[in-house]
């Protein structure tokens, strides 16, 4: 784990889970002596409770910014599995085969194609490629529709991961690049100055000139100790877990999703339930198992073998956070809720920035000041 008291490195990263891995990962790999420190158990941890999607056809409405972000990670993808799978030797079963979110009336079809139509206006140069499929195309796909799916939209960006591998697999590698992971450290103290940040967590005492906040929920504390702001709130979603089935889906749907291992993922609930992470609300489950049954009607004889729920950690826009410290420089901030999605650019892109120094101008609107005379109430 490295030494503890008073240990000096070039960065420190708070929050341990795919966002803060990613970064800390990004870092080592760029040369520098990073400590991750990570609360443990007792923290909301958004990263184990991840449906696995990397996913593009709905991220970026009214914001091209996020789009293009959001594309360049999905696009880097292929060679951070590729890459974690030589380092670690876990295969985080990247399947990028493109996907589809289902229309079961002809009013959600009618917002889906002006929603995607809106959102190829606003690529402009980049492009955005999809298409509006009708029922007997969605069927020439996915044969075991349901009657009540009318049609789909489709781009082929879209694809889903292990996102439970993939966490073991960027520690594994943050490990293995010489990276110094510290568990059970709840921050108690932070001291900051110009490039020069002091850490006491749990029994580790570090500086360094670089500081990373990516605790998710715990930077809205953390934030103000360096000159920043992190106006995030706790979003609670659900996920059902059927039993194995043999391969049926062979691209997944933004709600309902199988996994490498043959297991059925019905998610995509949004409730406001304050920080409470453990709840899981029939009424909800219910209306998720039913949805997906309309949608393939064979869901139905499967088993419910495990339910759980998790917190994400959402900005008043629903957009990603990234900001370094005017007041103290060498401080930076990230927040998303797409830590799988974005673990790519997370690592590849957002790294090497901090690395040097400063983040890149296409960052820039994504920063909180955006927030600016936004109230956000946890």
């Amino acid at each position: 784990m490295g030494s503890r008291a008073g240990a000096s490195c070039d960065a420190i990263v708070i929050g341990g889970g795919l966002v803060g891995t990613a970064i800390a990962c990004g870092l080592a790999e760029q040369g520098l002596k990073t400590r991750l420190l990570d609360e443990g158990d007792t923290a909301n941890r958004a990263s184990r409770g991840n449906f696995g999607l990397v996913w593009v056809q709905s991220k970026g409405l009214g914001a091209p910014h996020y789009h293009r972000w959001t594309r360049r990670s999905a696009a880097a993808w292929p060679d951070l599995a590729r890459s974690l799978e030589a380092r670690t030797g876990l295969d985080t079963a990247l399947a990028q085969p493109g996907g589809m979110t289902f229309c079961l009336s002809d009013q959600e079809f009618a917002e889906r194609a002006a929603r995607m139509e809106q959102m190829r206006r606003e690529a402009g140069n980049l492009g955005f490629e999809y298409r509006m499929l009708t029922r007997e195309e969605v069927a020439a796909q996915l044969p075991s529709i349901g009657p009540a799916v009318i049609g789909a939209s489709w781009t082929p960006y879209d694809g889903h991961v292990g996102a439970l591998v993939l966490l073991h697999a960027l520690h594994r590698a943050f490990r293995d690049l010489g990276g110094s992971y510290h568990p059970h450290a709840a921050v108690q103290s932070l001291h900051a100055m110009r490039n020069e940040f002091r850490v006491t967590a749990g029994d580790v005492q570090a500086s360094a000139p670089r500081l990373v906040l990516a605790a998710g929920l715990g930077n809205a504390t953390l934030a103000p100790l360096v000159g920043l702001s992190a106006p995030v709130r706790p979003e609670r979603g659900q996920v059902l877990v059927t039993e194995r089935a043999r391969p049926l889906l062979p691209m997944p749907i933004v709600n309902i999703r199988q996994t490498a291992e043959g297991s059925l993922l019905i998610g995509e609930s949004k409730e406001d339930a304050g920080f409470d992470s453990l709840t899981q609300t029939p009424g909800i489950m219910r209306d998720m198992a039913r949805r997906a049954v309309l949608s393939f009607p064979w869901i139905a004889d499967l088993n419910i073998v495990r339910a759980w729920s998790a917190l994400r950690v959402m900005s008043a826009d629903g957009l990603p956070i990234y900001d370094q410290s005017r007041s103290f420089p060498g401080a930076f901030l990230a927040n998303c809720h797409s830590g799988v999605t974005l673990a790519a650019a997370h690592m590849r892109l957002l790294a090497p920035m901090i690395a040097a120094g400063e983040l890149a101008p296409e960052l820039l609107p994504f920063s909180a000041d955006r927030f600016a005379h936004v109230h956000v109430t946890a």
